[in-house]
């Protein structure tokens, strides 16, 4: 009976520590996006802050992934149906990049869709094309 509630503890640290790493590697996300907004401002193309971000990303030793290609997988079917994601974060955050007047639903749509097919279960979208930051970052958790 110890041995079942010792597991159970044990599995539950685990998944705390889980949650605090995927917490700190979104705050360095959102710290890295700061520090490029400061920098660049507003008006450039989602491809330039998308580049920007992987390479901050990278030199703060996180593992990105850039234009994430994903599949959409259908009954026993694994179709290439063009999804890409932006940012795929040390394989659990995806990041959606915008550079647009305002975030729309479809932005969200997006995220979300790609929140699903990928299996992770936090999402930052983010619209560098604000006057503050703050008001363009949206955290989506599935």
């Amino acid at each position: 009976m110890d041995n079942t509630k010792d597991t159970k503890v044990k599995k539950d640290l685990l998944k705390k520590n889980k949650t605090m790493d995927i917490e700190k590697i979104f705050k360095r996300i959102l710290d890295c996006s700061f520090k490029i907004h400061s920098a660049l401002g507003t008006g450039l193309q989602e491809s330039a802050y998308n580049e920007c971000l992987f390479y901050e990303l990278e030199q703060t030793g996180y593992r990105a992934e850039k234009q994430k290609p994903l599949p959409l997988i259908y009954g026993d079917v694994k179709l290439d149906a063009g999804y890409r994601i932006d940012l795929l974060v040390e394989g659990c955050i995806v990041v959606e990049i915008k550079s647009v007047d305002a975030l729309a639903d479809i932005h969200l749509a997006q995220i979300l869709t790609y929140l699903k097919l990928s299996g992770c279960r936090l999402g930052l979208l983010v619209n560098f094309n604000v006057v503050h930051l703050r008001e363009g970052i949206k955290r989506i958790i599935f």
